[in-house]
């Protein structure tokens, strides 16, 4: 026989208990809402890393180097040119900077880079360009060896005018990294800057490192980035362009083979070639060019120093 101060105590009982469950659903919403908060914070945080934590090349300021200019915080990058040469600008809107490449040609004193902001009036900001001394290297060859025939000065000619416009390419996109690998293991020979005089004539300085290395060892990329051209001219043999994004640029010349088309992405160390002899060299290496804004700098300014 059932107790009915029991039977008028249960309705409570299950009120009590339903209470106590919608409660326990309650909890389990907040904790999965705060588990969600903290997973898209996470995620905004490694999204934003990249940006904050892009390690720049190293600052030298003279001809052929790479001069590093703060502007400051905005809400939106600044715009930023030297010349009518868009130069890349990185960080975020605490922070950005603008990173100048300077041409070997370029005389020591002062520039001046223009930064352009939304609503804001256009600014000036110097860049101090060091005088440098590289080295010379004076030769005595066969007249033959120096100077172009005919045929060989059209084909020349022809060649650097393709070239002067690979060299002019530039998309929005900032690069992945700026700190570089080295794209063959070797011995770095033959610094850049160097200029060789042939039978007391002069010639251009040289534009990148040249990396000893036998003829088929692996070339790879030395960051992340797209084919641009890919060509066999006259002094630099088979070569490839890659765009690395917002005028930065790398070039490999004198390969022995080539494994990529104009058009394709790679990522920084993925096979590209095979170190060689084409072109107008004397023996198998690698000769490896870093352009930013169009200007032929130093490609050690963006190693880590210890070469792979």
């Amino acid at each position: 026989m059932s107790n009915p101060q029991s039977s008028r105590r249960h309705p409570f009982r299950r009120g009590l208990h339903a209470s106590r469950f919608c409660a326990s659903l309650r909890r389990v919403a907040l904790l999965r809402a705060s588990l969600l908060s903290v997973a898209l914070f996470a995620a905004a945080c490694l999204l934003a890393a990249p940006a904050a934590a892009l390690e720049l090349p190293r600052h030298r300021s003279v001809p052929g180097g790479v001069a590093i200019v703060d502007l400051g915080a905005s809400v939106e990058a600044p715009r930023v040119t030297l010349g009518d040469v868009p130069v890349l600008v990185v960080g975020n809107p605490e922070r950005w900077t603008a990173v100048v490449g300077i041409a070997l040609a370029a005389e020591p004193g002062v520039r001046h880079v223009t930064v352009r902001r939304a609503a804001q009036a256009e600014e000036r900001l110097s860049v101090v360009i060091a005088p440098v001394r590289y080295a010379e290297q004076r030769l005595r060859v066969a007249p033959g060896k120096v100077d172009l025939s005919a045929e060989d000065l059209a084909r020349y000619e022809r060649e650097r005018a393709h070239l002067a416009k690979v060299v002019a390419t530039h998309t929005d996109a900032v690069p992945v990294s700026l700190r570089l690998r080295q794209p063959t293991p070797g011995q770095r020979s033959s610094s850049f800057g160097l200029r060789r005089i042939f039978n007391d004539q002069p010639r251009s300085p040289h534009s990148g490192m040249d990396i000893a290395a036998a003829t088929g060892t692996p070339v790879v990329a030395a960051a992340t980035g797209r084919v641009i051209d890919v060509g066999d001219y006259f002094f630099n043999g088979k070569t490839i362009w890659l765009d690395h994004g917002g005028g930065l640029l790398t070039m490999y010349c004198h390969l022995h083979d080539i494994t990529v088309k104009p058009g394709d992405l790679v990522a920084a160390g993925e096979h590209i070639g095979e170190v060689g002899a084409s072109g107008r060299v004397t023996g198998p290496h690698l000769h490896w060019s870093v352009s930013l804004n169009r200007a032929m700098v130093d490609p050690a300014l963006f190693l880590d120093g210890v070469e792979e």
